[in-house]
C-alpha cells in the first residue's frame, strides 16, 4: 500500500495524460518504469520508495507535498 497512487492518478487525469503517456516522460527522464508497475502504484498494490515519489514529483511537474493532499 502506498498513500501517493490515488493522488498520482488524479493528477495525471487532470492533466489529461495516459498511463502511457505518464510513462513515456518517465522515461525521458531516465525512469525506466512500466505501465503495469505505474497502474499498481496509482491502484495502491504496490508499495513506492522515496526516491519514486520524488520523481514522480518531478515527472508530474508539482511539489511533492501535493502528492500527499486527499
Amino acid at each position: 500500500m502506498n498513500l501517493v497512487g490515488p493522488q498520482v492518478r488524479k493528477i495525471r487525469e487532470l492533466q489529461k495524460l495516459t498511463q502511457e503517456a505518464l510513462v513515456t516522460r518517465c522515461h525521458i527522464l531516465k525512469w525506466n518504469i512500466s505501465r503495469s508497475t505505474l497502474a499498481k502504484i496509482e491502484s495502491q498494490v504496490r508499495r513506492v520508495t522515496d526516491e519514486e515519489v520524488a520523481r514522480l514529483a518531478q515527472v508530474l511537474e508539482v511539489g511533492i507535498s501535493e502528492l500527499y493532499q486527499r
